[in-house]
């Protein structure tokens, strides 16, 4: 999209010799102030929680933690931290009552981040860049080599924009701080994205791209904005970028959903608006296209929506993830799409809630800056279909299903062809466990251990003991949308060893809201059939079926009925499920064919 036109009206030719800055500057008290004290005061607030606690130590032994254990936590914890504090007093001086001593930490911030070895994060740290993303983890990073994955990146930003901000304070303290903050973003990201061809988010020699391609791209997209300074240098960067998102957004369906999640939408499509908005800002004359796609991708979070702060979480997606509403706002605005500008209002969140999780000091500016407008409510959607990923989801009568086919195979997928999701009134019933805390194993050639990913803890079948497999033949077939919901054939997601000659499973959702699930299931031999429910309350096991929260499982009686609790144990899952998750398997006895029926429904009506 993108190549075309540059190719047409190459940049250097927009360009002119004057780049807005990015953002007011400290120096100018007048606009900062103009935000005024409710707006000001959740900086003020994150300056002040920072102030106090040290910079973490941040040492070899720790960086090779990873390696040791598998454990990321060790090291990312003070390497987030380090920055974490330099936002909260880069914000205490532009904003805040006790500039000096927050401009003396930002200095100290500043310097023991440009003295790390490398800015690469342990779990992503590999001895070759040659276009593998599983590259064997390497203990120590190589300062030779620098490498650019997210968090060099988006370091790269944090201080680019650090030294925009503070320029003439830094000065005043000493002119080399800039230089120094200059000279490493060059050294470490600059030059490798300019004269690399073999990172293989690039796009050149992979093309099964994912978030990292936006979210890189943009972070050194902008820090290049600040810090390059020749004018035909920077239009070669920027035009250079523009081929990378073009070759990311190759890969993007035509239905524009995010085959990782609404989660991962945030630093995905929320890292192209990034950077279109960079572009609209420093290129004069470069208009952001408003293409029908991408305002497929933009919508895709609203599509999934659930009610709350709930949203259809397949794969390594959160059930209530970070949803950007600045980002959401804005492109809602610049795509013309109201409906998409009402539900960024309804997610918009404290400016600094950008740094809670990876600290993202461009969306808190951008949040800040952009002050939220008055809106009228928005409801989530009642239907929506994904032709590419296969999702349907319907809401009838206050209960909504979200279901799909897709195939077993990607970065952050699970083995879930087939699967359903389930609420009632914006509360979840039947879910889907989502994503854990990264370890090591998290993406290795062990990931189907870990039992969240499993097909077993999904609410597909186990056909004889086999759960599904992984791998591109294992996908759903005769995929069908259905005004009452979703028909398709699960057959091949399963090994051959499960002798699935056919598995047609069918969604019908009534008019009522309740949900009669059927599978025919014919195999090559006589096996039991084990179908799994996996469910947000405690079951219980009654005479007319299955109890759990708001709604009735019913099902055929020669049926055995074995419940587990699953303890939630995990942090990151229990953020979205404290306490427990049950498993409800239903086994019918073995037989070369099955027809089996469910009929979900509420309780609480």
């Amino acid at each position: 999209m993108f190549t075309e036109d540059i190719e047409r009206y190459p940049i250097h030719h927009l360009m002119g010799g004057y780049r807005p800055c990015l953002f007011p500057p400290a120096s100018q008290t007048g606009d900062w102030e103009h935000l005024g004290s409710e707006r000001r005061e959740p900086i003020r607030r994150l300056a002040e929680q920072y102030r106090e606690e040290p910079y973490a130590q941040l040492t070899a032994g720790q960086y090779m933690e990873f390696v040791r254990s598998g454990n990321r936590g060790v090291m990312e914890a003070p390497y987030f931290q380090r920055r974490r504090k330099l936002i909260a007093a880069l914000m205490g001086v532009c904003a805040g009552d006790e500039r000096q001593e927050d401009l003396d930490i930002v200095v100290d911030g500043i310097w023991l981040i440009c003295e790390e070895t490398s800015w690469v994060i342990s779990a992503h740290n590999g001895g070759e860049h040659d276009g593998v993303e599983k590259r064997t983890p390497m203990p120590l990073p190589d300062p030779e080599r620098p490498y650019v994955d997210l968090f060099a990146a988006q370091t790269a930003m944090i201080l680019a924009l650090t030294i925009q901000l503070l320029g003439e304070e830094l000065d005043e303290v000493s002119p080399l701080i800039r230089r120094r903050v200059s000279r490493e973003i060059e050294r470490r990201v600059i030059v490798p994205f300019e004269t690399r061809d073999d990172f293989w988010w690039m796009g050149v020699i992979r093309k099964d791209l994912c978030n990292w391609t936006p979210w890189i791209v943009s972070d050194v997209a902008l820090a290049a904005v600040v810090c390059i300074d020749d004018r035909r240098r920077l239009c070669d960067l920027l035009e250079r970028a523009c081929v990378a998102i073009d070759r990311y957004l190759d890969v993007i369906p035509e239905d524009g959903g995010c085959d990782e999640g609404v989660g991962y939408w945030n630093m995905a499509t929320g890292a192209v608006l990034d950077f279109l908005q960079l572009m609209e800002q420093q290129v004069g004359g470069w208009h952001l296209r408003r293409t029908e796609k991408l305002k497929r991708m933009a919508r895709f979070p609203l599509d999934m929506w659930l009610g709350g702060d709930w949203f259809a979480n397949f794969g390594d997606c959160d059930a209530r993830p970070e949803v950007p509403g600045e980002r959401l706002q804005y492109a809602g605005k610049r795509l013309n799409l109201p409906d998409l500008i009402a539900f960024g209002a309804r997610f918009r969140g404290e400016p600094t809630d950008a740094v809670m999780d990876t600290p993202q000091l461009w969306r808190l500016m951008n949040n800040l800056m952009a002050p939220p407008k008055d809106v009228g409510d928005i409801e989530p959607p009642k239907d929506a279909w994904l032709a590419d990923l296969q999702i349907r989801r319907l809401t009838r009568d206050g209960a909504t299903l979200v279901c799909k086919g897709g195939v077993n195979e990607g970065s952050h997928n699970h083995n879930d062809c087939g699967s359903f999701i389930y609420f009632v009134n914006g509360e979840p019933q039947i879910v889907d466990a989502g994503n854990m805390t990264y370890t090591r194993k998290t993406f290795s050639d062990q990931r189907y251990q870990l039992w969240n990913i499993r097909s077993k803890y999904h609410n597909v079948p186990v056909i004889g003991g086999c759960e599904q497999a992984a791998g591109n033949r294992c996908k759903a077939r005769d995929v069908a949308m259905e005004p009452d919901g979703l028909s398709l054939d699960i057959a091949a997601a399963y090994p051959e060893s499960a002798g699935v000659m056919a598995l047609k499973r069918r969604f019908a959702m009534a008019d009522d809201g309740s949900l009669t699930l059927r599978d025919e299931i014919r195999l090559d031999a006589p096996s039991p059939v084990t179908e799994t429910f996996m469910l947000r309350g405690k079951p219980e096991i009654t005479s007319d079926g299955v109890r759990s929260g708001a709604i009735r499982i019913t099902h055929s009686e020669d049926m055995a009925v074995e419940v587990e609790e699953i303890p939630v144990t995990d942090v990151r899952m229990a953020r979205n499920y404290p306490g427990s998750l049950w498993r409800v398997a239903l086994s019918s006895p073995a037989a070369h064919e099955h027809r089996l029926e469910f009929k979900i429904e509420r309780t609480n009506r």
